[in-house]
């Protein structure tokens, strides 16, 4: 892989987008490389959480748009970001491209995502971190929805993700704007689920992600499919399927550790299954 890289270890993938030259802007070969990446952390059962996070001094800067070509005059304005892939697929009635593909598979790992975001989070990059399961930011992380500024629309989720993050006012304001907004704010309006000092980020994120990596697997996957299922769903349809996921959980290995280790009042020792 030349534009990401994945370690493990404890449980934990830590996945980095490797492009700090260009603030990790995302083109087609990582795009590629990230997919393939979300399917082998889906399948290695020995990874119970995911970390995505960027190199140097940015997460991610969105779409890697050729400006300083443009600037140049060595590309023109309509060919600054290569869209050949996604108009052929769209003819071919493939709606969704590689990048909204992304998206999906973050959102359908049955394994918790979180993002570190350790610098700016723009365009399809603050997507990105929104379709994470959970957001510890840096104190010095920014954010835009970047696409307005260039009179683009978003693709890759921003539309559905934000109201339903930050509430419908906010997401309007900062689609149609496009404004920079601090970590502060991110955190206020519950985009960023702990802020924490840049020194202290990594610690952050992953003492949170090893204590979720020792949690009872099987509930976790549910609980985190019953949400986003949820999102589609009334209320009795919601708790039919609460009921089924309690079935399948009260079945498991994990379940009655759970229940001897709360009555020996000693820490469960949770074996995902």
């Amino acid at each position: 892989m030349k534009n990401i890289t994945l370690e493990k270890a404890d449980g934990v993938a830590m996945l980095t987008l490797n492009r700090p030259a260009k603030l990790n802007a995302i083109n087609e070969v990582m795009l590629g490389e990230l997919n393939r990446v979300m399917k082998e952390v889906g399948d290695d059962k020995e990874v119970r959480v995911l970390v995505v996070t960027g190199a140097g001094r940015a997460f991610c800067a969105g779409g890697d748009f050729r400006y300083e070509a443009v600037r140049s005059g060595k590309v023109a304005a309509a060919e600054a970001e290569d869209q050949r892939a996604l108009y052929q697929g769209i003819r071919r009635g493939r709606l969704l491209g590689e990048a909204a593909q992304l998206i999906l598979g973050l959102r359908r790992l049955d394994k918790p995502v979180i993002a570190m975001v350790n610098g700016d989070a723009v365009g399809g990059g603050l997507d990105l971190a929104l379709a994470c399961d959970l957001r510890v930011g840096s104190s010095q992380a920014r954010f835009s929805t970047g696409f307005i500024r260039i009179a683009l629309t978003p693709d890759t989720g921003a539309t559905w993700l934000l109201p339903r993050l930050a509430g419908l006012g906010k997401a309007l304001e900062y689609l149609l704007t496009g404004d920079f907004f601090s970590a502060e704010e991110a955190f206020r309006v519950g985009l960023l689920n702990r802020l924490v000092a840049p020194e202290e980020l990594e610690k952050e994120t992953m003492d949170l992600a090893r204590r979720l990596a020792r949690g009872p697997a099987v509930a976790q996957r549910l609980s985190k499919m019953q949400v986003y299922q949820g999102l589609e769903m009334d209320l009795e349809a919601a708790l039919g399927l609460a009921s089924t996921c309690l079935l399948i959980s009260s079945n498991t290995e994990d379940h009655q550790e759970g229940v001897r280790a709360f009555a020996e009042k000693r820490p469960p020792a949770f074996r995902g299954r």
